[in-house]
């Protein structure tokens, strides 16, 4: 029986390899000692990545792109730099496969908001480790990530993995104001990259409670940013002699209706089956209210409840954020022009011109001017039965048996969004688990990833990519 079986095996194999098709064998065994060695990089240069100032404005990520470079140069892995502008720059490096699979773009952007060092723990750019976390602005948003998908590249060079398919890195420029870095690629060189089959960035949201992972999310979709400027122009004068109907306090009124107005909720598919899919790990009566959703949302109590949650309010409505007021750049003056914005995020299928209305509505005065900023961008989403979200639940199950795969509707918005019309299936997904508190530190305070937590996601994220790319 065993000598017949063996027929059959060299049998197949050699029919295969008269079809012309491909063999991949399997990559090779890394040893404990060698994830350490691994793990020691990555901890070290995440903390060198963070200590380069990108703040966006100005970016000045041409730095970020020569450091990124360097190291590819020093794994003798091929790169090139996009200057766009001034100082402000896109960084490609590209691991050829045999070409029987279609490539996988690794995306990261390398821009980081601002940061109030006052507010600080340490300093922002410091990659200082502080109890066990590494703070620098940009840990989690998302030089963290695009860190692991450098160590991704960097561990399939040295241990020669096998590859079917083309691994990408690609980092870009501004994608925390204007999304230049990667319109001008799409631009000027998406024949590098238009034949992608799949993309990975930043999103997803990965629960970390007592030390274990509880829920990895797949972004499969986003909200699309729709940011307003309202203004109002009213007479001026000096500020001992008080206007009632000045453009300051017009201005006023009007955010204070705004800040007050609820959004109608809204239950889209894909949210309901997250809450459905996350309800098991919910005491009483939670449990049962997330997997019957729409008869929840019914009960008041249970609304106030869930959106007073930031977390689970941002899936279920339209949001208003309001972030930014000018007035008048002197105490005493009562100034012509108040200004104020808005960061709207709408939901997947809204109408822009719809909501626009809605606001004028809640408002109720003409002499409030609206403007959209930002260039409303249609949201779009990605299939989830492929090779690479198998390939995640199966990877992401094998070191988190406990977990739960689902996915997930962002809050903000991502790069993905630019390149699905493409044709390239684009999930947000990272290995990285946080706490809630953790999480909140996005765009915020002390920025932090923990170093164990980055340790981890290092071998998941090179398996994940390893295994889709065979």
């Amino acid at each position: 029986m065993k000598a017949l079986f063996r027929l059959v095996v060299l049998t197949l194999i050699m029919t295969l390899t008269a079809l012309g098709a491909p063999c991949i064998s399997a990559a090779p065994e890394i040893t404990p000692a060698q994830w350490q060695v691994y793990q020691d990089m990555a901890v070290d240069l995440l903390q060198k990545y963070l200590r380069i100032n990108t703040s966006n404005p100005p970016g000045n990520e041409i730095e970020t792109a020569k450091f990124l470079k360097q190291i590819f140069e020093r794994e003798g892995i091929p790169s090139e730099i996009f200057t766009y502008e001034p100082g402000r720059a896109n960084i490609m490096a590209r691991l050829k496969g045999n070409g029987t699979k279609r490539p996988i773009i690794l995306l990261s952007h390398m821009d980081v908001v601002t940061a109030d060092r006052a507010k600080w723990r340490v300093e922002p750019f410091s990659g200082k480790i502080v109890a066990g976390a590494i703070y620098g602005r940009g840990a989690l948003d998302m030089k963290g990530t695009g860190l692991l998908q450098l160590m991704t590249m960097l561990i399939l060079a040295r241990e020669k993995a096998p590859l079917a398919r083309d691994v990408i890195f690609l980092a870009t420029a501004d994608e925390e104001v204007g999304d230049k870095g990667s319109l001008w690629m799409i631009a000027n060189h998406a024949k590098l990259f238009q034949n992608a089959e799949y993309l990975i960035t930043e999103g997803g949201d990965n629960l970390l409670e007592a030390g274990k992972v509880k829920v990895v999310g797949v972004d499969v979709a986003e909200k699309a940013p729709f940011w307003l400027r309202l203004t109002v122009t009213g007479e001026p004068g000096h500020g001992s002699r008080p206007i009632a109907d000045s453009a300051t306090n017009q201005m006023v009124q009007a955010m204070a209706k705004i800040v007050a107005y609820e959004t109608p909720l809204k239950v889209l598919p894909a949210v309901e089956k997250f809450f459905r899919d996350i309800a098991p790990l919910q005491p009483e009566p939670l449990r049962s209210q997330f997997a019957n959703l729409r008869a929840s949302l019914k009960d008041p109590a249970f609304v106030q409840q869930i959106t007073s949650n930031r977390e689970y309010n941002y899936l279920l409505r339209n949001t208003i954020s309001l972030t930014m007021m000018s007035g008048s750049p002197q105490t005493n003056v009562i100034p012509t022009t108040a200004t104020c914005n808005l960061d709207v995020r709408l939901l997947p299928g809204e109408n822009p011109e719809a909501f626009l209305a809605e606001l004028r509505q809640v408002i109720g005065n003409p002499a409030v001017q609206f403007e959209n900023i930002n260039g409303f961008k249609p949201p779009n989403s990605s299939p989830v039965d492929t090779e690479l979200f198998s390939v995640i639940t199966k990877v992401m199950k094998a070191h988190h048996p406990e977990a739960i795969i689902t996915t997930r509707l962002l809050s903000g918005y991502t790069e993905s969004q630019l390149y699905r019309p493409l044709g390239i299936i684009s999930y947000g997904w990272e290995p990285i688990a946080t706490t809630p508190e953790e999480n909140a530190t996005v765009h915020g305070n002390n920025e932090r990833i923990s170093v164990q937590t980055l340790r981890d996601s290092t071998r998941e994220m090179y398996e994940v990519i390893q295994q889709v790319a065979r």
